[in-house]
């Protein structure tokens, strides 16, 4: 995100607080009735609709920035190790033309020694010493070809490592260009947002919000209400060792600010928080939110354990780790924070879990949360 957005999103804007202090409806309208639109203002409902639209829109960007980031890490390396293997051959091809080189003024210097000797050896009177000089020209003749075919192969090498050394920039500076479109998207969205809000008024505002909180507060109780979490919502399931250790570690980032393609330490957009979660575990499992649901095994919402990852938004745009008893430790929206909010607050995909054949720990507590975990914007919109 530009400085300038990053600021205004997260410190600048009091509408922004206005809004994040409470989520968006994901899916319905408030349970309670809106005020009726003043003259030239658009119902509430037209502007979540719209609002969502912007996020659904700037999230798809997102991820497609934070793939093609990944892609340009992985590029890069490749360059840097081809370019090394060249470095190789290339010096390994020098010794060998100097090799050769050598081999070749001895043979214009001395190139009547190996008739002679050979002379020698048919007019010397010990036949043994005729055999072993014999063996050491033969030696010395395999030792010059070699030298030749050192040289070929090297150069060979060497100009096979220089093409793929070329493509491999190419295909880095290509790279380099999508994801200089992608971040271009991604801030050309964040401002149709920074618009939209700025241009509401306060009632506006807080309608919005409570809005978002309605909407997630019934979401919610549908799912736990229909079962798909098991009997109550998970109580007393248990992480495996790793889970627990990439939970922990979550819950310890909470309050800290979303930033779009934020790894951490100081930030994290929502994959980025869950990859750097699993990573500290032990477990490395891809940047994007989306092919982690594409990537990591699957498991019902019914068997959800702490540590698992669910999947949100029918693009796989949204992820977040169970914390058990129906919640989730989450890095949101710009403007928002890391938090705990219902599983429920997002329209759920399904989840994913990084270690399927782990066994669950025996002696589990869940992580103490810091005061204020819960508080702020819940909907998300990034992976």
């Amino acid at each position: 995100m530009s400085g300038r957005l990053l600021r205004w999103v997260c410190t600048g804007s009091a509408l922004s607080a206005l809004l994040t202090a409470t989520p968006l409806a994901p899916h319905a309208a408030p349970a309670h009735a809106a005020p009726a639109p003043g003259p030239g203002k658009r119902p509430v409902t037209e502007l979540l609709t719209d609002l969502q639209r912007l996020y659904r829109r700037a999230e798809e960007s997102t991820e497609t920035y934070n793939a093609t980031e990944e892609k340009l890490t992985d590029q890069r390396r490749r360059v840097t190790g081809l370019n090394r293997s060249l470095a190789r051959a290339r010096a390994s091809a020098h010794d060998g033309r100097g090799a050769a080189g050598r081999l070749a003024r001895q043979q214009y210097q001395h190139g009547t020694i190996e008739i002679s000797s050979y002379v020698r050896l048919l007019l010397a009177r010990n036949p043994q010493g005729a055999l072993d000089q014999r063996h050491v020209l033969r030696r010395a003749a395999a030792e010059r070809a070699a030298t030749v075919t050192r040289l070929v192969d090297g150069e060979k090498k060497a100009d096979g490592l220089a093409r793929a050394a070329r493509r491999a920039l190419a295909a880095q500076e290509s790279l380099a260009q999508r994801q200089r479109t992608a971040r271009d998207a991604v801030r050309t969205r964040l401002k149709e947002v920074e618009e939209l809000l700025a241009s509401l008024s306060a009632e506006e505002l807080a309608a919005l919000a409570r809005a978002e909180e309605d909407g997630a507060a019934r979401a919610q109780r549908r799912l736990v209400a229909s079962g798909a979490l098991g009997a109550p919502a998970g109580v007393g399931r248990a992480p495996s060792a790793r889970g627990e250790r990439a939970l922990r570690y979550a819950v310890a980032q909470i309050g800290k600010p979303y930033e779009w393609g934020a790894e951490g330490p100081a930030a994290f957009d929502c994959s980025g928080l869950t990859q750097r979660a699993w990573g500290v575990a032990g477990r490395g499992i891809p940047r994007t939110s989306q092919q982690q649901w594409a990537r990591l095994p699957r498991v019902p919402l019914r068997d959800l354990r702490p540590g698992d990852l669910v999947v949100y938004f029918p693009r796989a745009t949204h992820v977040a780790l169970y914390l058990g008893r129906g919640q989730v430790v989450h890095a949101p929206r710009p403007g928002a924070r890391v938090k705990v909010s219902p599983l429920a607050a997002n329209p759920v995909l399904g989840a994913v879990r990084p270690d399927p054949r782990a066994t669950p720990v025996s002696d589990y507590r869940p992580p103490r949360l810091p005061a204020g975990a819960t508080k702020g914007a819940d909907r998300g919109w990034a992976g």
